[in-house]
């Protein structure tokens, strides 16, 4: 294939480039060490959020917000998007007033989507929480979508626009003899295109120490898992101001429960371990804000890989020493709501020379100086 752009890694992210190159006219080849969605896109928890996001995320998280409510439209698949909102809750006077100023925060930057609610909407809201909470902030329209559902339609959309995926294949080496990148992989394949895109997660900083612009990524396994089938009790996605705590009700009345844990991992093997210990500490969060789950079992837990940076927000734009190349990693475990908007962005950089959206604070030159940690 005579491709345009030729990106790595077929997670999400890197699908949502496609996608998105795909209907500018680009023509587009991925290329994925594994199956799309081995690792982080495919077993994360599918948070659908503005609330609670990192300053610089905001505009990126309200533009994805508008993409997900008509997902259909993009990818020809709801992918099991459940709008029922989310709701970060406050335990005591402190956390109210941490809650609030954060509330402040956003409305300085013209954003009115978090809301403070009183004790009592946030029990018409979650009447299953526990009697001793005050309040909470509030996102309406939040929620969550099924990850691998999504991935999948997001690449069954590509690849019906032409995009070719070449999967199983792992890139050992990169340059750029003339005015075209040149990718050999391990089974001695080698891949052209005039623009290249990092969407390599967990490896991205590989490739970026390739092009000479080192980046402080390190790798973490977020943990979650899910319970038994239940009768169904909650609507919106219920975060704690002062816990780790993430705890949903699926569709089919299973409950996922996160809250940032890490369990161990092995990079070059690719494998994850599951750390019991602090799965405790998310069974005991849980059950502390709802009692009703003091007696559920639990059927599966597991953890993906996944990149973090030290700012915990992600790399997002060109590449300050090499030409014509993109990055989009780092996504911190909380990627998943911004996928669409960054393949679109993506998408811009690449084909009109700008950004509809605001990007300055994911430049990957704020890493300038700083060495890579694996």
């Amino acid at each position: 294939m005579n491709a345009d752009v030729v990106i790595v890694g077929g997670g999400l992210v890197g699908s949502s480039a496609a996608l998105h190159l795909a209907l500018r006219g680009q023509r587009v080849m991925v290329v994925e060490k594994n199956s799309p969605g081995r690792h982080a896109s495919g077993v994360n928890a599918g948070g659908l959020r503005r609330l609670n996001r990192h300053l610089p995320e905001i505009p990126l998280a309200v533009a994805a917000a508008e993409m997900w409510r008509d997902m259909r439209t993009l990818v020809g698949s709801d992918c099991d998007v459940k709008l029922g909102g989310q709701v970060r809750v406050a335990e005591n006077d402190a956390d109210m007033h941490a809650l609030e100023e954060r509330a402040t925060q956003v409305r300085a930057l013209g954003f009115t989507h978090e809301q403070v609610i009183d004790r009592d909407r946030l029990y018409r809201l979650v009447p299953a929480l526990a009697p001793h909470c005050v309040g909470a902030l509030y996102v309406a329209g939040d929620g969550f979508a099924r990850p691998y559902h999504a991935l999948t339609a997001f690449r069954h959309k590509a690849e019906a626009l032409g995009v070719d995926y070449r999967t199983g294949l792992r890139v050992t080496d990169v340059d750029r003899p003339g005015e075209r990148w040149r990718l050999m992989a391990e089974d001695g394949g080698v891949f052209e295109a005039p623009v290249l895109v990092n969407c390599a997660g967990a490896w991205a900083h590989h490739l970026c120490a390739s092009l000479n612009e080192p980046v402080p990524l390190t790798v973490g396994a977020p943990m979650m898992m899910v319970t038994e089938r239940l009768p169904m009790f909650l609507e919106p996605v219920v975060a704690a101001a002062s816990r780790k705590l993430s705890f949903k009700q699926m569709q089919n009345g299973t409950v996922l429960i996160g809250g940032a844990h890490r369990g161990g991992h092995d990079l070059a093997r690719e494998t994850t371990s599951i750390d019991f210990r602090r799965l405790g500490e998310s069974s005991r969060n849980a059950a502390a804000l709802f009692p009703r789950m003091r007696d559920v079992r639990i059927v599966r837990a597991w953890a993906g890989l996944e990149a973090f940076l030290p700012d915990d927000i992600p790399v997002i734009g060109p590449s300050l020493t090499a030409p014509d190349v993109y990055h989009a990693f780092g996504f911190c475990a909380h990627g998943f709501q911004l996928a669409p908007v960054v393949g679109r962005i993506l998408s811009e950089l690449i084909v009109d020379g700008r950004s509809s959206l605001p990007i300055a604070p994911f430049s990957i030159g704020r890493f300038q100086k700083v060495a890579v940690a694996d």
